[in-house]
């Protein structure tokens, strides 16, 4: 079993969307958590929205700070921040193999109901292909180097 951490600041939409999505895809081989270093204290209705959507199990998700998860021992850490906007991602300072993914955050998008349900949207799409790549890596036989370029590989992807 794989731990990993999905890293955000608020923690309130991308990496709940991702810990909620990998645990759903990853049943038996990974186990996920999310946080932020920043936490917002909620998750934002739109992220529970768009999992529910999706037939994706709620339950339990909740905001939280990374300091709460320091006697985790993870095995990756994916932060979710958006550097293309001039979003900091926080720093993870333990021993696990990090990567990047960088999603937009649906949380800021103002406009109609539409527009902000298609930002949500979005963000889910692509943590699902993310995950699903993470999925496909054939972990067990892979090194340390070789894993790292595998998940930044994955991280640049172009939506």
């Amino acid at each position: 079993m794989h731990n990993v951490l999905i890293l955000c600041t608020g923690n309130s939409c991308r990496s709940i969307i991702g810990e909620a999505l990998l645990n759903h895809l990853g049943t038996g081989r990974f186990r996920a958590w999310s946080a932020g270093s920043q936490r917002t204290g909620q998750v934002n209705p739109g992220a529970l929205a768009i999992l529910q959507e999706h037939g994706v199990a709620t339950a339990g998700y909740y905001s939280k700070s990374w300091d709460s998860l320091s006697d985790t021992p993870f095995d990756l850490v994916i932060t979710v921040c958006d550097n293309a906007a001039g979003e900091a991602c926080p720093l993870f300072s333990g021993k696990a193999l990090k990567a990047h993914w960088g999603i937009a955050d649906p949380a800021h998008v103002d406009g109609s109901a539409e527009e902000i349900h298609a930002a949500f949207a979005k963000a889910y799409e692509q943590l699902h292909r993310r995950i699903d790549k993470l999925l496909a890596l054939p972990l067990e036989s892979l090194d340390e180097n070789a894993l790292r370029t595998a998940l930044n590989l994955i991280g640049s992807e172009t939506p």
